[in-house]
This record gives structure tokens, sequence and C-alpha cells, in this order.
């Protein structure tokens, strides 16, 4: 008799309604869960961008600087020493 009454119940169309609703809300929070996840390595690639192309930006001015002469005399002397 119980297995008649749950067999009744799974097999309603207000359970197949039931179902399919679970199922559409199941697929939905997967979704947002996914998209939440995607947006947060997304974010995580921005910053480490930002940070190498802060790097670079400090690498260059100090190979800017090492090659720069530093004032007018340095400048002569490089010209007459033939190093420029």
């Amino acid at each position: 008799m119980m297995g008649t009454l749950i067999a009744w119940i799974f097999g309603s169309r207000f359970a197949l309604a039931v179902g399919k609703w679970v199922a559409i809300g199941l697929t939905v929070l997967l979704f947002l869960l996914s998209q939440r996840r995607s947006g947060a390595r997304a974010g995580r690639l921005a910053e480490r961008l930002e940070n190498r192309e802060k790097t670079n930006e400090i690498q260059r001015r100090m190979l800017d600087a090492a090659r720069r002469p530093r004032d007018r005399d340095e400048l002569a002397r490089r010209l007459r020493n033939g190093q420029f």
C-alpha cells in the first residue's frame, strides 16, 4: 500500500511540475555560482596584470636612469671617451 502511494505521488502531475521547477532553480543557482567564480578569477587576473605593468614601468625607469647621464659634465665625459 505504501509503495502504491509513493508511486502515485511521484507519478502525479503536481510532482512532475514541482520537479521541473526544482530542476530549473538548481540550474540557475549553479549558473550564478559559476559566474561568480569566473568573476573572481577575472578580478585576480586583472590585479596580476596591473601589478606586472607597474613592475615593468619601474624596471623601464631604472634602465633609463642607468643609461642617462646625470649632468652636463658626465655627458661631456662620455662624449670624450666615446661611450655614447
